[in-house]
Order: structure tokens, then C-alpha cells, then sequence
């Protein structure tokens, strides 16, 4: 079965399609920090507010990371996209399981709300990409 033929011509003629979602996503994660920061901090404490920050802030360098290296990987050649994905996954991973295991062996208090934080840091970028894609790139595509 022959591939069809796709046209490059729109996609060269606006380079910045690969990161146009990228500040809506990061805006929503800001907002979900801070409002989560506030919660951790009433709810319990410092160490609380500083453990949803900070598992807010590992999603949002994780996911941006990730999006900045595949939009690269992309505009080089498309078939980078995959070992580079996979080779930053498996860095990333790796990576966080070590922190996570170090920061576990402290016994800081923050440690519960830092879970917490990495979870809805990952909920909302999620559903926020989920957003984006079905309504304001749905737009431009039919333009």
C-alpha cells in the first residue's frame, strides 16, 4: 500500500506549530500550582505548600521538556521522534525515581502532597492539552 502524499508546504510555512500549544498549558499549570500551594499551605503546613509546589513544578519541567525536545526532534526529521521520546522517557523516569526514592528516605513531611501535586500537575496539563487540541487546533486546522 503506497503512502499517501502529504503536503509540508503549511506546516514549513508556520514553524511555530509545534509550541503553540505550550503556553496555554503552562498558564493552567500555574494557575492549578498556585491555587494547590494555597490548599497544601491551609490545609498542612509549609512543608505542604512547598511539596504540591514542587510536584506541580517536576510535571510542568517534565511535559515542557518533553514538548521542546520532540518539537526539535520534529523540525530536524521526523523519524527522530521516537528514539528521542523514548530516550528522554526513559531518562526522565529514571531520574524521577531516583529523586523520588531520596526525597522518600528524608521522612520530610512534604513528601504526601508532593505525590499530590506531580498527579494533578499531570491532570491538568493533560486535560488542558486535551482542550486545545479538540477546540482551538480543531479551529485552525478547518481554516
Amino acid at each position: 500500500m503506497a503512502e499517501r502524499e502529504v503536503d509540508a508546504a503549511p506546516a514549513a510555512d508556520d514553524r511555530g506549530w509545534r509550541l503553540r500549544h505550550l503556553p496555554v498549558l503552562l498558564v493552567a499549570s500555574a494557575v492549578v500550582a498556585a491555587l494547590g500551594t494555597v490548599a497544601g499551605g491551609v490545609l498542612g503546613g509549609a512543608d505542604a505548600a512547598l511539596g504540591v509546589a514542587a510536584g506541580v513544578a517536576v510535571t510542568v519541567v517534565s511535559y515542557a521538556l518533553t514538548t521542546v525536545v520532540l518539537a526539535w526532534a520534529d523540525a530536524r526529521n521526523p523519524q527522530l521522534v521516537l528514539p528521542f521520546g523514548l530516550g528522554l522517557y526513559a531518562a526522565k523516569f529514571t531520574l524521577l525515581g531516583g529523586v523520588m526514592v531520596a526525597v522518600a528516605s528524608t521522612g520530610w513531611a512534604g513528601l504526601l502532597p508532593l505525590c499530590l501535586g506531580i498527579a494533578v500537575g499531570v491532570a491538568v496539563w493533560t486535560g488542558a492539552h486535551i482542550w486545545w487540541i479538540s477546540t482551538v487546533h480543531k479551529r485552525r486546522t478547518r481554516a
